[in-house]
C-alpha cells in the first residue's frame, strides 16, 4: 500500500491473442495476477490462492441461469400439482409425459450443477 493507505494504480498489459491464450493455459486454476507475481518476481503470491472456474464451469452456470430464468421447469411442476390435485384435468398420458418432463429437468439441473462445480440440493425435489 502507499503512504496514503491505497493501493497503487493497476498496471496495464496488451496482449496478443496468443499470448493471452497461453497465459491463462499456463495459470491453470491460479488467478492471472497471482500467477504473473509469482513467475516475476520468484515467489509464491502473498495472498491465498484461488480456483478460478474453468470456460465449461462458467458456461454451465450461464446455462442454469437461463434455464431458471425461463421458470420451465417451475411452470411444469405447478402443472402437475394441478393434475394431480385433480384441478386440472388430463388424460392418463399426458400426466405421465408431464411427470417425465418435470423428472427430465430436475435431472438436467443436477447435471448442469455437477457439472459447474456447484453443490447440488440434497433431497427432496429440486
Amino acid at each position: 500500500m502507499s503512504k496514503n493507505g491505497k493501493y497503487p494504480p493497476p498496471y496495464s498489459l496488451r496482449l496478443t491473442f496468443e499470448e493471452r491464450q497461453r497465459l491463462d493455459h499456463d495459470a491453470g486454476n491460479m488467478p492471472i495476477s497471482a500467477y504473473i507475481r509469482e513467475r516475476l518476481f520468484d515467489k509464491p503470491s502473498p495472498r491465498r490462492r484461488y480456483n478460478r472456474p474453468s470456460k465449461d464451469q462458467e458456461l454451465f452456470r450461464e446455462l442454469l441461469k437461463e434455464l431458471a430464468d425461463t421458470k420451465i421447469s417451475n411452470n411444469l411442476n405447478q402443472l402437475a400439482k394441478a393434475s394431480n390435485e385433480g384441478r386440472l384435468k388430463l388424460e392418463p398420458n399426458t400426466q405421465e409425459k408431464l411427470d417425465e418432463a418435470c423428472d427430465a429437468m430436475r435431472e438436467i439441473r443436477q447435471e448442469i450443477l455437477r457439472k459447474a462445480g456447484l453443490k447440488t440440493p440434497s433431497g427432496g425435489a429440486t
